[in-house]
């Protein structure tokens, strides 16, 4: 081991018998209280706020420190997610009423669906992920993702769902009031096939839309 380290076995037996240092002892009595403030933050302090919460307790000492032993304890702040705003309400198209009014329950598959939209984080920038999910089953049975967030990314989530349901068979599905479920764009599935009711002119309005007529 003294050739790999390149060092004279005298100076490692040396090395050996040598005291832990008053700096040592100091830096393992500070890496407690370090660790002890990093966990009742729940991860979210960094050096800078650690610091301040040891000045606060009485313990005189230099950022840079804290910095550098929180390194050697691999302890790093968790960055805050961003929020990113996936529902817009505010837009001219024609919405529906409720017609499921918090109902969240099916007696059968194929009753009621719901659908929203989420984001995923990537190194390339957000994805967005629109799904349909049976109330009834609470399976998803359409999806679609892109890295644009627009009626088109609905209107293949749902076009997806409805090529596994079966005809003659009525179906609510609710939404919240975003633009991307509210666009007249929406009403261009081919609807008909799917349905005993009349469906032409379905907008997909409000509360998911394919409301005021069920599809």
């Amino acid at each position: 081991m003294c050739r790999v380290l390149e060092v004279s076995p005298s100076g490692y037996y040396a090395w050996r018998k040598r005291p832990v240092s008053d700096r040592e002892c100091g830096d393992a009595a500070l890496k407690e209280r370090i660790v002890k403030i990093f966990t009742t933050s729940r991860g979210r302090y960094g050096a800078p706020r650690v610091h301040q919460a040891l000045r606060r307790n009485g313990i005189r000492i230099a950022r840079k420190r804290v910095a550098r032993l929180m390194r050697q304890c691999s302890l790093r702040a968790r960055t805050p997610c961003r929020r990113v705003r996936t529902t817009d309400s505010n837009h001219r198209h024609s919405v529906a009423r409720n017609l499921l009014d918090r109902q969240f329950t099916a007696s059968a598959a194929h009753q009621k669906w719901t659908s929203d939209i989420t984001y995923i984080a990537t190194h390339e920038g957000w994805l967005y992920l629109a799904v349909v999910i049976d109330l009834f089953s609470r399976r998803v049975v359409g999806w679609s993702m892109s890295q644009q967030i627009d009626e088109v990314l609905v209107r293949q989530a749902i076009a997806m769902a409805l090529s596994g349901k079966p005809t003659n068979c009525d179906l609510l599905l609710h939404s919240d009031q975003g633009s991307q479920y509210a666009a007249t764009g929406i009403g261009q599935l081919d609807l008909p096939r799917y349905s005993r009711h009349r469906s032409t002119g379905v907008s997909f309005p409000r509360r998911y839309v394919m409301a005021a007529q069920k599809i």
